[in-house]
């Protein structure tokens, strides 16, 4: 077995191992925020919020990890969330690898266990993975006797199955990119029919073993890249090799469906992101010094470069036809955000954000977390210290524009192993994880102003810790794990609803 989940993790302090403990982060401190806990629907707070939305009081759906089992940043806890047409599924993996698929209809009594799974000698998180496929969820599991392999639930104990043992026997299969087309599972598998030659085979499945096929192979010399994305009904990937160099590929999951869109370089290149922009897709990839930013409609007419930059940088996101990047300047040691003109290329410079720490040693700002929710850029920038942890950390907004761009919040973690996370819930507004004085690290929502920006519930009490993480919106609510008054994680969730004036 492989556990991930140990009493004592390096960096993490329990009293005991026996039952539920304060968990203590490395490097945890937080810059002290100005703002104090908000009222929710109807408070004062909200005026001036209609047509937006709102978050409400958040509240536990049920417990699922057992009291006392404790917490570490390595679980046990509920993970990998999934819409399966509105209904929650989700996995949970404990330390002896004992593992168990839910569903949930969003309340506590319709949160129950569809299969359980004994403990057993396996790699932990024996259960992983949950790709919806229309009513069905797919997911990874690793047993004794098969190894990882894929399964698939229609929600009852009898209709959760093995789909197909790939690589009989233990040794288990190797999947890759995975996409839901047309009422089927597409997905990548890699293997080694003799060793040294690894080749690699799309497959599509509806969830039985005689309608799991392969359908396209491509030669032992190619290599999968690290991207792939959605663009209309075809999943577009990578695949490069020394004689071919790099190309990309789409699949709508059929063999006639399957064909080379465009050779994108002559060499072999790291693929470094992938973004959307409305019917577009986008690419970035390193090409020596150069780090190029490319669009693609899945036509080889349609896949062109826009621009390249003379040095490393990040996606941010895209907003009205406009790519935004960041890098850093050595020099300077402060992050630069830049705009990108997607219908013709030609950049512009939106801004340069302070940094307070330059000339420091090691004081070099880089990315956290970024996303975009409605006509916003929400991204977390941290500063860096000779040690492990980020001597600060602050969440910023943008509308792509200099006087549009600001910080939110200095309240974020200052720990290296739990990174605040950021989730979009649409509108403009955004979930995140921070702390309040004298309290632990909570969920927050902002609607992209400092005044907005504020703690949503107290879950783990005492100044604790509840490390928020997982965020999924299913419906009107958005469910994350945290941990609570059992000493463990448990899944809790936020209502979404519009704001009112009241």
């Amino acid at each position: 077995m492989q556990p991930r989940h140990v009493c004592v993790l390096m960096g993490l302090v329990f009293a005991g191992c026996g039952g539920p403990t304060r968990l203590e982060l490395r490097g945890a401190g937080v810059a002290p925020p100005t703002r104090s806990m908000p009222g929710f629907r109807g408070d004062p707070a909200r005026k001036g919020l209609a047509e937006q939305v709102c978050p409400g009081r958040p509240e536990r759906l049920a417990v699922v990890i057992p009291p006392g089992s404790g917490a570490t940043l390595n679980g046990p806890y509920p993970e990998w969330f999934a819409d399966v047409e509105g209904t929650l599924y989700f996995a949970t993996n404990l330390l002896d690898g004992s593992a168990a698929l839910w569903r949930s209809d969003g309340t506590q009594v319709g949160t129950t266990r569809v299969k359980s799974f004994p403990a057993a000698s396996v790699g932990i998180p024996a259960l992983r993975n949950l790709i919806p496929v229309g009513p069905r969820v797919f997911f990874l599991l690793d047993q004794p006797a098969t190894g990882r392999e894929l399964w698939v639930s229609d929600g009852t104990e009898a209709g959760t199955h093995l789909v197909k043992d790939l690589t009989p026997g233990p040794e288990g299969t190797h999947l890759n990119f995975v996409a839901a087309q047309n009422g089927k599972l597409t997905f990548m598998r890699q293997w080694s029919p003799s060793p040294g030659a690894p080749e690699l085979e799309l497959w599509h499945t509806d969830g039985t073993p005689e309608g799991t096929l392969r359908f396209a192979r491509f030669g032992p010399e190619s290599t999968l890249g690290n991207v792939s994305l959605r663009v209309g009904p075809y999943q577009l990937f990578f695949l490069s090799s020394a004689a071919q160099g790099t190309a990309l590929w789409r699949t709508d999951g059929t063999a006639a469906g399957t064909s080379l869109v465009k050779k994108v370089d002559a060499q072999q290149v790291p693929l470094t992101a992938t973004g959307q922009a409305g019917d577009l897709g986008l690419f970035l990839f390193v090409d020596g010094a150069n780090t190029e930013v490319w669009r693609t409609d899945g036509t080889a007419a349609g896949t062109r470069r826009v621009d390249a930059f003379g040095k490393g940088v990040t996606l941010l996101g895209t907003l009205k036809g406009n790519a935004y990047l960041a890098s850093v300047d050595a020099t300077s040691m402060r992050m630069r955000i830049q705009r990108l003109s997607l219908s013709g290329g030609g950049k512009g410079a939106v801004v340069t954000l302070p940094n307070p720490y330059a000339g420091e040693e090691a004081a070099y700002p880089y990315l956290q977390q970024y996303t975009v929710s409605g006509e916003r850029l929400f991204f977390s920038v941290a500063i860096a210290s000779p040690g492990p942890a980020p001597r600060a950390a602050t969440l910023w907004t943008s509308d792509g524009t200099t006087a549009g761009t600001s910080a939110l919040s200095e309240a974020l973690s200052l720990s290296d192993e739990y990174t605040s996370p950021l989730f979009p819930v649409g509108q403009g507004a955004a979930l995140f994880a921070a702390a309040a004085p004298g309290e632990g690290l909570e969920p927050w929502f902002t609607h992209g102003t400092v005044a907005s920006s504020l703690p949503l519930a107290d879950i783990a009490t005492r100044g604790e810790n509840s490390l928020p993480e997982g965020f999924t919106r299913v419906g009107d609510r958005v469910y994350f794990r945290a941990i609570d008054d059992t000493g463990s994680f448990q899944v809790w969730f936020v209502p979404l609803q519009d704001c009112d004036d009241t």
